[in-house]
């Protein structure tokens, strides 16, 4: 049986596991993991068909899910970035009682920007054409592709240029996703909508945005809470789309009091 490639280490007495998101791996956490490691048992986990975890297929979110959940201790805070935020929130929704709290960072439960109808405002996010337009621009230019997408993740912050390249870096040092699983994680982002279902949610529920995001805008915060008054969300200003990079002191201490 294939196994995800799994990393546990730390001295609290909780665990927390740590999900990337689209096109990186779990290298991107290193930064941030000596700041936690004193308060939590971490997982670092590359998911399915990312970096060492490279032998699995593209794979639908309830799978990738159902995959992750399977080597994950028996109950865990999840704390899932980007597309990880969606399958952390997946998780929670099949397996509650194995979640003590859930933090989604720079994510969004419908990454696609939404048209207002007759029944529903517009909704802030990625345009469905650019999502579309990265799916085909993987097959003919791969490399610069997911460099373009991950050049987006830090535009506008004060450090934005180290944290393209210690991006890339990431990317680069372990086993490269196929075109076929990094095209699966952009249908994901383009037509996965789990806001009605999140509602429901009975786990305390932390979410943290950056200020200066592009591809999840400030604007999401407040039509969750909103939607979600179970859950609390914070802005970290001056911060884009990977605010454990840039932010790496106020995103841990976000993190440490939440799973005090």
């Amino acid at each position: 049986m294939t196994q995800l490639y799994w990393h546990s280490s730390g001295q609290g007495d909780r665990d927390l596991v740590l999900l990337h998101g689209w096109g990186l791996n779990a290298e991107v956490w290193r930064f941030i993991s000596e700041r936690l490691t004193p308060h939590f048992r971490l997982h670092l986990v590359d998911l399915p068909g990312y970096g060492r975890s490279h032998d699995f297929p593209a794979m639908s979110l309830t799978n990738m899910a159902q995959c992750v959940i399977e080597q994950a201790p028996p109950q865990a805070l999840w704390l899932g970035w980007s597309l990880g935020g969606l399958v952390a929130s997946q998780i929670a929704l099949m397996a509650p009682q194995r979640v003590n709290g859930l933090i989604t960072v720079a994510s969004s439960p419908c990454f696609a920007a939404q048209e207002p109808s007759c029944t529903e405002q517009a909704w802030p996010g990625i345009r469905p054409e650019v999502l579309q337009g990265f799916q085909q621009q993987l097959s003919e230019d791969f490399q610069r592709t997911v460099e373009r997408f991950l050049a987006l993740q830090t535009l506008g912050t004060e450090s934005a240029r180290k944290d393209a390249r210690l991006l890339r870096s990431i990317v680069l040092e372990q086993p490269v996703p196929t075109v076929d699983v990094l095209n699966g994680g952009l249908e994901i982002l383009r037509t996965v909508d789990l806001r009605q279902k999140l509602t429901t949610l009975n786990v305390p529920f932390l979410r943290i945005y950056g200020a200066l995001d592009g591809l999840v805008p400030r604007k999401v915060a407040p039509l969750l809470d909103t939607l979600w008054p179970y859950s609390d969300s914070v802005i970290i200003d001056k911060a884009a789309h990977a605010p454990f990079i840039s932010h790496p002191d106020i995103f841990a201490s976000l993190v440490i009091d939440f799973g005090g």
